[in-house]
């Protein structure tokens, strides 16, 4: 692969720069639905996964809480979950400037970013569905409504923490070298 000249690294990085501030802004007006939407998906999921059923779903101030019951149970029993939005999207703008500003870069482009979209979307589908599933299991085996099993617990626990650890806080990098290993030119 041919060495980037200076013009190419200066185009880069005005594109990081302008996408960032672009990304930003528009971030903070559409992270709320975003965290919604994402958390309503996951949520359902994890009902079905659980033999649970979903009673409320409420947004207030950057955090959407989930109102689970145990419905063949007792519906009586009400378990809130509580998703804080930007405990999983604080570096969605950094992502998606470092995505863009590969563009002189890659090649494939519609391919590539649909990629990199589907790979962050999955990421953050996937902390949501750990962290529920944790807290979850946890209250569940508390009341005594799911058999206490020490290494399920385990298991729950450490999904979430790699993910949230791990993978959500270097998300913009991993997505930026997936994008350039898999589509450079």
């Amino acid at each position: 692969m041919p060495r980037p000249s200076l013009n190419q690294i200066l185009k880069t990085a005005l594109i990081f720069i302008l996408s960032y501030f672009v990304f930003l802004i528009l971030w903070i007006q559409v992270k709320d639905y975003y965290g919604y939407g994402m958390t309503v998906t996951a949520s359902r999921v994890i009902a079905s996964i659980k033999d649970l059923q979903i009673d409320a779903v409420d947004q207030n101030d950057e955090r959407v809480q989930v109102t689970f019951t145990p419905y063949r149970i007792n519906r009586n029993i009400l378990i809130d979950i509580p998703v804080r939005t930007n405990t999983y999207t604080f570096n969605s703008p950094l992502t998606l400037a470092i995505m863009s500003s590969l563009f002189l870069f890659i090649r494939r482009k519609l391919r590539a970013y649909g990629e990199a979209l589907l790979l962050l979307l999955s990421v953050h589908l996937l902390f949501i569905t750990t962290f529920e599933m944790k807290e979850l299991t946890t209250v569940l085996m508390n009341m005594k409504l799911q058999t206490v099993s020490e290494a399920r617990i385990f298991i729950y626990q450490f999904l979430w923490s790699f993910t949230d650890n791990m993978v959500i806080r270097f998300e913009p990098f991993l997505i930026g070298f997936y994008l350039f290993v898999r589509f450079r030119r």
